[in-house]
Order: C-alpha cells, then sequence, then structure tokens
C-alpha cells in the first residue's frame, strides 16, 4: 500500500489522550498481533484506533486487512471505501476493496463495485488493476512485472489472492508461498501480510491420511 503506516505516529501526536488510550500504542501493538497471526487481536486494536482518532480512520488501511483476514467483509469494504478518500490512486486498495466483496458477496459483485484508481505509476500495477477489472489475466501480470524485485512481490501477491477470489486455491498457495519468500522481505508490511496469508492457507491444506 502506498501509505505509508510510519505516518500515523505524527498524526497521533496532534491527539491528546488519556494515559491508558495511546494511539501509537495501540497501533503498535496491532501491527505486531498481525504480523504473529493473532489476527482477531489486531482487528480489535485497529479498531481501538479509529475510535479514539475517528479523523485519522481512513489512513488505517491496515485495518481494511485485519478486518479481511478476521471474515469481517462489510466492515473491511467500508475501511477501503473511506481509503479512497485520502489515497485515490492507490491500485492495492481499489484490490482489497475487490477481494473484500468477493469474499463476502461474489467475484461477480467485486467486479462491478471496483473502486476507481488514478495514476498508480508502480509496475505492474496498471495490469493487476485490469487483472481485478476481469481483462488481463495473472499470466498477463506476472509477464509485466519483469524482473524488478518490488514489481516481481506484488505481481505474485495480488495474482495470488485473485486465485484466491476465484476459488483456485492451489494456484493461490502457489503464488502467495513465492510472495511470501525471503527474497521479498525488502517489501515490509506486505511482505508480512503474504506471510500471514501462506501460513493461513497451510492451515486449510486437506491432510493426507
Amino acid at each position: 500500500m502506498t501509505a505509508p503506516y510510519l505516518l500515523c505516529f505524527f498524526a497521533f501526536a496532534a491527539f491528546g489522550q488519556s494515559p491508558n488510550e495511546q494511539p501509537r500504542e495501540i497501533m503498535d501493538r496491532a501491527v505486531a498481533d498481525f504480523q504473529q497471526g493473532r489476527i482477531a487481536q489486531a482487528a480489535e486494536g485497529f479498531d481501538r484506533v479509529a475510535k479514539l482518532v475517528p479523523s485519522y480512520a481512513p489512513q488505517l488501511w491496515q485495518r481494511g486487512i485485519a478486518l479481511y483476514y478476521a471474515g469481517r467483509y462489510k466492515d473491511c469494504r467500508e475501511q477501503f471505501e473511506s481509503h479512497r478518500i485520502v489515497n485515490p490512486d492507490d491500485v492495492e486498495n481499489a484490490a482489497w476493496h475487490f477481494l473484500c466483496v468477493a469474499r463476502g458477496e461474489s467475484a461477480e459483485q467485486a467486479k462491478r463495485a471496483l473502486l476507481p484508481v488514478g495514476p498508480d505509476s508502480r509496475v505492474p500495477m496498471r495490469e493487476i488493476y485490469e487483472m481485478f477489472r476481469g481483462k488481463y489475466t495473472p499470466e498477463q501480470v506476472m509477464r509485466a512485472a519483469g524482473d524488478g524485485i518490488d514489481a516481481q512481490f506484488h505481481a505474485y501477491l495480488y495474482t495470488g489472492l485473485y486465485y484466491e477470489a476465484m476459488g483456485d486455491s492451489e494456484r493461490a498457495l502457489r503464488q502467495i508461498t513465492e510472495a511470501a519468500g525471503d527474497r521479498f522481505s525488502a517489501a515490509g508490511y506486505m511482505h508480512r501480510v503474504a506471510r500471514v496469508h501462506r501460513e493461513l492457507l497451510n492451515r486449510q491444506k486437506p491432510r493426507v491420511p
């Protein structure tokens, strides 16, 4: 996602809170909970931040991702719709909105509700957006990524998420596993998202008797 996570620390400094309700500390804990796979606790923490600093709530794309994994798809959808107000060009925001609607309703409804985006210049974001529109294939996205490490990471992550939304769990696991690999660790928070997703998919794999 293009809205930096650390910006919230500066925003929170402007709000006076009681010693027991410091948004920065709650945010730190929610991030740590998510990265350790404690999804329900993470979602609860992000909810608290949004409640304590409502003017900053649209910035909390991390909350939207946590809500997706918590299965709160309506809340997830609303978070990414509000994030578009402050970050209208971001293809990743539209992609996560699609995923929330696909899981909460259907992939066809998600295509109809796909959020518009602006000029996200990152490679291969335009192709990723067209994939969620149903105009490009995952294979075209992978080719568009080329050799760039950041581009490859986003291609693997979002083709994996797209496959999952389309019900292809085998290909989803393959792509997400690639995105979660150590070579993409520089992708930061989104790399942790890929790792959390990989663990969840692995738990869902059927056990061989």
